[in-house]
Protein backbone atom coordinates (compact mmCIF):
# COMPACT_ATOMS: atom_id res chain seq x y z
CA UNK A 1 0.00 0.00 0.00
CA UNK A 2 3.29 2.25 0.80
CA UNK A 3 4.10 2.01 -3.05
CA UNK A 4 0.85 2.61 -4.17
CA UNK A 5 0.69 6.10 -2.44
CA UNK A 6 4.55 6.74 -3.02
CA UNK A 7 3.71 5.82 -6.76
CA UNK A 8 0.93 8.48 -7.23
CA UNK A 9 2.16 10.61 -5.42
CA UNK A 10 5.22 11.23 -7.42
CA UNK A 11 2.90 10.87 -10.68
CA UNK A 12 0.74 13.83 -9.24
CA UNK A 13 4.29 15.62 -8.81
CA UNK A 14 5.26 15.29 -12.08
CA UNK A 15 1.86 16.22 -13.86
CA UNK A 16 1.73 19.48 -11.46
CA UNK A 17 5.36 20.09 -12.42
CA UNK A 18 4.56 19.66 -16.35
CA UNK A 19 1.56 22.12 -16.31
CA UNK A 20 3.71 24.76 -14.60
CA UNK A 21 4.76 26.49 -17.35
CA UNK A 22 5.13 30.71 -17.82
CA UNK A 23 2.19 32.03 -19.76
CA UNK A 24 2.71 34.80 -21.90
CA UNK A 25 1.04 37.81 -21.11
CA UNK A 26 0.06 40.01 -23.94
CA UNK A 27 -1.44 43.11 -22.57
CA UNK A 28 -1.54 45.47 -20.08
CA UNK A 29 -5.34 44.27 -18.88
CA UNK A 30 -3.53 40.78 -18.29
CA UNK A 31 -0.10 41.77 -16.43
CA UNK A 32 -2.71 43.81 -14.01
CA UNK A 33 -4.53 40.93 -13.45
CA UNK A 34 -1.92 38.88 -12.72
CA UNK A 35 0.30 40.78 -10.50
CA UNK A 36 -3.26 41.75 -8.17
CA UNK A 37 -3.62 37.99 -8.15
CA UNK A 38 -0.30 37.12 -6.41
CA UNK A 39 1.44 35.29 -10.02
CA UNK A 40 5.15 35.94 -10.44
CA UNK A 41 5.41 38.03 -12.91
CA UNK A 42 8.64 38.66 -15.16
CA UNK A 43 9.68 40.74 -18.10
CA UNK A 44 11.99 39.82 -20.81
CA UNK A 45 13.20 42.69 -23.03
CA UNK A 46 14.86 42.41 -26.70
CA UNK A 47 16.56 45.57 -27.06
CA UNK A 48 17.34 45.80 -30.33
CA UNK A 49 13.54 45.99 -31.38
CA UNK A 50 13.37 48.77 -28.54
CA UNK A 51 13.79 52.76 -29.70
CA UNK A 52 16.92 53.68 -27.48
CA UNK A 53 17.91 57.28 -26.58
CA UNK A 54 20.88 58.55 -24.68
CA UNK A 55 21.30 62.50 -23.73
CA UNK A 56 18.71 63.20 -26.09
CA UNK A 57 19.77 61.49 -29.32
CA UNK A 58 17.87 58.36 -30.71
CA UNK A 59 20.46 55.50 -31.44
CA UNK A 60 20.65 52.08 -32.44
CA UNK A 61 19.74 49.29 -29.51
CA UNK A 62 22.37 46.99 -29.17
CA UNK A 63 21.14 43.39 -29.56
CA UNK A 64 21.24 42.35 -25.79
CA UNK A 65 18.65 40.94 -24.34
CA UNK A 66 17.96 41.46 -20.28
CA UNK A 67 15.00 40.38 -17.74
CA UNK A 68 13.81 41.21 -14.69
CA UNK A 69 11.15 40.15 -12.06
CA UNK A 70 7.84 42.46 -11.63
CA UNK A 71 8.29 42.71 -8.04
CA UNK A 72 8.45 44.75 -6.30
CA UNK A 73 5.79 46.98 -8.45
CA UNK A 74 2.69 49.55 -7.93
CA UNK A 75 -0.52 50.79 -10.04
CA UNK A 76 -1.15 54.11 -10.55
CA UNK A 77 -4.45 54.64 -12.18
CA UNK A 78 -5.07 57.09 -14.71
CA UNK A 79 -4.51 60.91 -12.90
CA UNK A 80 -3.10 59.52 -9.77
CA UNK A 81 0.30 61.37 -10.36
CA UNK A 82 -0.08 63.61 -13.26
CA UNK A 83 -0.04 61.00 -16.01
CA UNK A 84 -3.14 60.79 -17.69
CA UNK A 85 -2.50 57.01 -18.29
CA UNK A 86 -2.47 54.53 -16.24
CA UNK A 87 0.55 52.24 -15.32
CA UNK A 88 2.24 49.53 -13.75
CA UNK A 89 6.01 50.60 -12.13
CA UNK A 90 8.63 48.40 -11.27
CA UNK A 91 12.63 48.79 -10.71
CA UNK A 92 15.80 46.79 -9.49
CA UNK A 93 19.22 47.48 -9.05
CA UNK A 94 22.34 44.61 -8.83
CA UNK A 95 25.63 45.01 -8.27
CA UNK A 96 27.61 44.53 -11.56
CA UNK A 97 31.26 44.69 -12.79
CA UNK A 98 32.24 46.36 -15.72
CA UNK A 99 35.70 46.71 -16.02
CA UNK A 100 35.05 49.24 -18.85
CA UNK A 101 33.09 51.40 -16.65
CA UNK A 102 35.34 51.24 -13.84
CA UNK A 103 34.70 48.15 -11.81
CA UNK A 104 31.82 47.81 -9.67
CA UNK A 105 28.44 50.15 -10.35
CA UNK A 106 25.16 49.74 -9.77
CA UNK A 107 22.71 48.43 -12.53
CA UNK A 108 19.30 50.23 -12.09
CA UNK A 109 16.63 49.06 -14.04
CA UNK A 110 12.81 50.49 -13.76
CA UNK A 111 9.96 49.47 -16.08
CA UNK A 112 6.59 51.36 -16.90
CA UNK A 113 4.00 49.69 -18.39
CA UNK A 114 1.17 51.69 -19.93
CA UNK A 115 -1.91 50.98 -20.69
CA UNK A 116 -2.04 51.43 -24.15
CA UNK A 117 0.45 48.52 -24.11
CA UNK A 118 3.79 50.59 -24.62
CA UNK A 119 6.83 50.34 -22.19
CA UNK A 120 9.63 52.49 -21.20
CA UNK A 121 12.78 50.98 -19.89
CA UNK A 122 14.94 53.03 -18.27
CA UNK A 123 18.18 51.53 -17.52
CA UNK A 124 21.92 53.43 -15.37
CA UNK A 125 25.08 52.28 -14.32
CA UNK A 126 25.91 54.35 -11.18
CA UNK A 127 28.94 54.50 -8.98
CA UNK A 128 28.62 52.23 -5.90
CA UNK A 129 30.16 55.34 -3.74
CA UNK A 130 28.41 58.39 -4.71
CA UNK A 131 25.64 57.06 -7.32
CA UNK A 132 26.89 58.61 -10.02
CA UNK A 133 25.77 58.80 -12.91
CA UNK A 134 28.28 56.28 -15.68
CA UNK A 135 25.41 55.64 -17.94
CA UNK A 136 21.58 56.83 -18.37
CA UNK A 137 19.59 54.92 -21.55
CA UNK A 138 15.85 54.79 -22.30
CA UNK A 139 14.15 52.36 -24.54
CA UNK A 140 11.02 52.53 -25.80
CA UNK A 141 9.21 49.48 -27.07
CA UNK A 142 5.90 48.08 -26.50
CA UNK A 143 4.36 44.73 -25.03
CA UNK A 144 4.65 41.17 -27.35
CA UNK A 145 1.03 39.89 -28.03
CA UNK A 146 2.66 36.66 -29.34
CA UNK A 147 2.00 38.18 -33.25
CA UNK A 148 3.14 41.54 -33.41
CA UNK A 149 6.90 41.15 -33.09
CA UNK A 150 7.14 43.80 -30.13
CA UNK A 151 10.04 43.61 -28.05
CA UNK A 152 9.09 43.25 -24.39
CA UNK A 153 7.62 39.83 -23.53
CA UNK A 154 6.14 39.33 -20.25
CA UNK A 155 5.27 35.93 -18.39
CA UNK A 156 3.92 34.55 -15.45
CA UNK A 157 3.87 31.96 -13.30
Amino acid sequence: MKKIVVILSFILLQVAGANSQPKQLTNFVQILDALKSGYRVNAVIHYKDCMLVSEGDTLKAPDAIGGMDVMPYEYFAAGVIGKNIAFISSSETVMIYLKGFGGYLYNYVKLRIYEDNKVEITARYLTIDKQEVKMDETFYGEINDGSNGKAVYFYAD
